[in-house]
């Protein structure tokens, strides 16, 4: 059974999650050619002020 993890910056609508995560698991269903009910896919929100980039914060928390 494949097992998605996909981390995303925090704001993402859960449409647009529902969507992702749809899509990957189509993607995975067809090449693989699995069920949809075999693939789990975990989207998981991570603050911006814990997603760095080049060493920096992508978003600076509040009152720092």
């Amino acid at each position: 059974m494949p097992f998605v993890s996909i981390r995303i910056l925090e704001g993402h609508s859960q449409k647009r999650k529902n969507e992702i995560s749809r899509r990957v698991a189509e993607a995975i269903s067809e090449v693989a050619e699995l069920p949809m009910e075999a693939i789990w896919v975990v989207i998981e929100d991570v603050p911006g002020s814990d997603w760095f980039v080049a060493g920096k914060p992508v978003r600076e928390p509040k009152g720092s």
